[in-house]
């Protein structure tokens, strides 16, 4: 029992009996709209507090016997030799807030689960940032943001994803990840609030898996089970992909839980399977496991599951990629996932604990929702939004690629990784992009519309798609010579320095290409300046 000196309320693990007052709890905090229609059935409660597997703490006023708060553990939330667990659905009534109940119940669960787990996540809602509050009170650490993970009353909310460790979660870490670079700084921030010394490894070098190729594709029925089954490669062996759900768990057990695998054939033989969960009522989707024969079949499973994704109208799906996995890495990023969460020590590989790298796609616009909790949480989740603000600048921009001077003679790979480095932004006619003497902060590159150069208020050139503009003052550090103004409306993309010397340092490959075709864009716009000022000069004869 956890009790507070003269606070009437204490802590105790819930009794079947006491279902109808959890449900009336339920109801107080969310109404009726509570996107979890369990919590609103006294025969769903009452299996929870029954479970092995669940742990649901209430919170007695003890003048009346009345529950006014609720917490739980979910002790299966990761494979089950995992020992992960999510502390979750922390609720307390309106009328009692202000008590530090929530405080009491955190306090409570954690006294409680610590044998039983090596990680506990919560997914916090920071649309309430007490929550948050709490959650950083007892050792939980931010480690990622999920952009509009919760479903509630209709509307959608951002989520912070904190963790926290016990026992030897951390002595058992796989050390030395290999991580591509997007994933990089996200990285540094979790593993330093966790305590741990980043060690990750950026492999600037890894290649997505092939695509191209065709297969006949299928949902898993008994017939396929066995042949599936026997397939070791990204089940046991080479795992890249963890997740709450395994194909030995058996059909029924995935049935339950909402669990289906689309099966790739070649001929009459499979050859791999993607595994995920469907929630419903959040519309969203978790892969839990690739099962594979050959690389070649990973990327024609993810299109197939993106597919389906699209036509079911899904908003968000999520997959735990293996920090020693950069490939599944590059691969999910080429196809529109980013980097929301990087969890260290998150899912038991062998006989280590490896770092998971959690990639998010999120299937519509981000939409303008508050972000409101305490630091650090606050730094991470706006980090995070901010790169899926950003997510549509590749797509933007490579629509127009043929005619981007700066992409001449970059691989697929190199572009895609340089187009990630801009951002991209509109410019009104008339507007000026950029003032005679101005210090170089930022080249900008025209996807549409056309830009005027000007010397003392001079025209002396024009520029128009696919070229840019303040390239030779951006590469050498020196005052903008001309001003630059908007002749009609523009789509640019925008670079700054730090980003490209960042980018330059990482990957010289792409650095001596991106030079050479701005020399190469410079020389061409300096010979029709030239022209221009040939054609104004006075005639000889």
């Amino acid at each position: 029992m956890a009790t507070d000196k003269g606070v009437d309320v204490h802590i105790r693990e819930a009794v079947e009996t006491e279902a109808p007052q959890i449900v009336e709890l339920y109801r107080a905090v969310y109404g009726t709209g509570y996107v979890y229609a369990r919590f609103y059935d006294e025969r769903e409660i009452t299996r929870m507090v029954f479970d092995e597997d669940t742990l649901v703490l209430i919170a007695e006023d003890t003048a009346s016997g009345r529950v006014v708060g609720s917490a739980a553990v979910l002790f299966t939330k990761g494979a089950y030799t995992d020992l992960v667990g999510e502390f979750g659905r922390l609720v307390v009534h309106p009328e009692f807030r202000g008590r530090r109940i929530g405080t009491r119940l955190m306090a409570e669960r954690l006294s409680r689960v610590g044998g039983r787990l090596h990680v506990a996540f919560a997914e916090v809602r920071v649309h309430a940032p007490d929550s948050a509050q709490i959650s950083q009170r007892h050792g939980f650490v931010p480690v990622g943001a999920l952009p509009q993970k919760l479903a509630f009353g209709g509307t959608r909310e951002h989520a912070a994803y904190l963790v926290r460790y016990f026992g030897d979660a951390l002595a058992l870490r796989k050390n030395h990840p290999r991580i591509i670079p997007e994933a990089h700084h996200l990285a540094v921030v979790a593993l330093s609030n966790a305590g741990i010394e980043p060690d990750v490894v950026i492999d600037e070098d890894a290649r997505a898996y092939p695509g191209n190729t065709s297969f006949d594709l299928k949902d898993l029925t008994a017939e396929g089970y066995t042949s599936l089954l026997r397939i070791e490669r990204g089940r046991i062996r080479h795992r890249e992909i963890f997740g709450p759900q395994r194909l030995h768990y058996g059909l029924f057990k995935l049935a339950a839980s909402r669990s289906n695998y689309i099966v790739a054939r070649d001929g009459a033989r499979i050859v791999g399977a993607v595994g995920y969960t469907t929630t419903e009522l959040e519309q969203t989707v978790r892969v839990f496991e690739v099962i594979h024969t050959a690389e070649e079949v990973i990327r024609h499973l993810f299109e197939a599951l993106q597919e389906r994704c699209e036509a079911q109208q899904t908003v968000n799906v999520e997959i735990d990629v293996s920090a020693h996995a950069p490939r599944m890495q590059r691969t999910l990023l080429e196809m529109g996932y980013l980097p929301c969460a990087y969890v260290p020590a998150l899912a038991f590989d062998d006989v280590e604990r490896v770092d998971v790298v959690k990639m998010y796609r999120l299937m519509g616009d981000l939409e303008d929702l508050p972000f409101d909790a305490p630091e650090p949480t606050l730094s991470v989740g706006q980090y995070v939004l901010g790169q899926f603000a950003r997510r549509d600048v590749i797509p933007r921009l490579a629509r127009a690629m043929d005619r981007l001077d700066i992409c001449r003679g970059l691989t697929q790979e190199q572009t895609t990784r340089l187009l990630g480095e801009f951002t991209t932004g509109d410019i009104e006619s008339g507007s000026e992009i950029f003032g005679q003497g101005a210090s170089p902060e930022r080249m900008v590159l025209i996807v549409d519309g056309h830009a005027r150069v000007l010397i003392d208020g001079e025209l002396v050139g024009s520029v128009g798609p696919g070229e840019s503009l303040g390239e030779v003052s951006f590469m050498n550090n020196t005052p903008h010579s001309a001003a630059a103004v908007a002749q009609t409306d523009m789509e640019v993309g925008i670079l700054t320095r730090e980003r490209l010397d960042t980018l330059v340092r990482r990957r010289t490959d792409i650095g001596a290409i991106v030079y050479r075709n701005l020399a190469h864009g410079l020389g061409e716009k300096l010979r029709r300046a030239d022209r221009r000022l040939t054609s104004k000069r006075p005639s000889s004869h």
